[in-house]
């Protein structure tokens, strides 16, 4: 009996000894060396794990920075050019320094311009309101007001105004990572350029039906008339879709389609003077009418050359 439980335990020994051989070779011959330049990258990130960056956390854009030949692709919003500059260290690469950026609501349907068609009496989420109806107005592309981008928010950048029924953002704690913009289900909140010294423009709204039906919805809904686009001089603004969208990387912040806009779609923000919407017209005005004047004399001057010829 003793020599069984003896024989016993030798066996399971060996075979206990020859199975961990064959994991440990197997574990060798499958093995995932990772780089050491991993941890270190992911020491210097800010370990908000937004995916701002477009990776679903800090880990991963360790991983995909290491393995990048370069960082032209890969940017962390919210550690900003500071925490690029020590990953750049790390890896020995080079980086340019971007621009800061910022999200912007591109709504301007307040409580008081865009009056209510019925009332919602469900679960408070705008992406389930989205599901199941346009909204509580006649607009079907402005913010539905439950505030969605607000729990998306991990910095606390982004609050309900209870007056407007509108997001507001906080510049001074906005990242930039996008989280409330792809929390939006109308795509109502875009990152863009923060602007010299935080000026910047942008039009407020995304209704792209026609005028007359914009305008009934929103009183400050944008109608696609184009003024703004006729008025800028810099090419900066396009009118698709009923819509008009400003380029920030062209846009020279003059502020002559915020002054122009006839329903106050356009919104600009920390210019150090108030707009002077009376001086800036008058001086479109004048401009418009001197290139009219130009363009009739260079019209009539073909024709007047032509009757000398005749004449002769």
């Amino acid at each position: 009996m003793s020599q069984t439980i003896i024989w016993t335990i030798v066996i399971l020994t060996v075979l206990g000894l020859l199975l961990s051989l064959v994991l440990y070779l197997v574990a060798q011959r499958f093995k995932v060396v990772e780089d050491p330049r991993i941890d270190e990258v992911e020491k210097v990130m800010p370990g908000a794990n937004c995916g701002g960056c477009g990776f679903a956390g800090c880990r991963a854009f360790a991983e995909a920075a290491v393995r990048a030949p370069n960082l032209d692709n890969n940017y962390c919003p919210v550690g900003g050019n500071e925490v690029m500059g020590k990953v750049a260290a790390i890896l020995g690469y080079e980086v340019k320094a971007k621009a800061p950026e910022v999200a912007v609501v591109r709504c301007n349907g307040t409580c008081s311009v865009r009056p209510r068609t019925s009332n919602y009496d469900g679960y408070p989420s705008c992406k389930v309101k989205a599901a199941l109806y346009t909204g509580d107005t006649g607009c079907s592309f402005g913010c539905l007001g439950c505030g969605d981008c607000v729990e998306a928010c991990q910095f606390g950048a982004i609050s309900m105004n209870p007056e407007t029924g509108l997001p507001v953002v906080d510049e001074a704690k906005c990242t930039a990572c996008g989280a409330c913009s792809r929390a939006c289900p109308k795509g109502l909140i875009e990152i863009r350029p923060k602007g010299p010294r935080g000026m910047r423009v942008w039009v407020s709204c995304r209704n792209q039906d026609k005028g007359p039906a914009a305008k009934k919805a929103c009183a400050s809904a944008c109608i696609g008339c184009g003024i703004c686009a006729k008025t800028c001089t810099h090419d900066a603004i396009v009118v698709e879709n009923n819509i008009a969208y400003i380029d920030p990387a062209k846009c020279k912040l003059c502020r002559e389609c915020e002054a122009m806009c006839p329903t106050g779609a356009i919104h600009g923000i920390n210019f150090p003077k108030p707009l002077d919407k009376e001086g800036i017209k008058a001086r479109v005005q004048e401009r418009q009418k001197k290139a009219r004047e130009a363009a009739a004399a260079a019209a009539a001057k073909p024709s007047e050359e032509t009757n000398e010829k005749e004449d002769k």
